[in-house]
């Protein structure tokens, strides 16, 4: 199964739900969860998994589990 390492940027307290990838490669993921008690970062790993078409537990945040960028490996089938 390969891996993909994206690099995330997450906006939380959006008015809807997105992933769209920016014109320097990386990905701008708004979500609606606030960041707290890890609300955003199960949102944001649902929402990878979805784009990618893949399960959630193939999605992991390798760095920035605090931060708003964020470093994300995807384990494509």
């Amino acid at each position: 199964m390969p891996a993909v390492v994206i690099q995330v940027r997450v906006k939380p307290g959006s008015r809807a739900s997105a992933l769209t990838r920016e014109d320097d490669g990386t990905w701008l993921a708004q979500l609606k969860s606030p960041p707290v008690d890890g609300k955003a970062n199960a949102e944001l790993i649902a929402l990878v998994a979805r784009h990618f078409d893949c399960a959630k537990s193939a999605v992991s945040i390798k760095s920035g589990g605090s931060a708003r960028t964020k470093l994300l490996k995807v384990e494509t089938p």
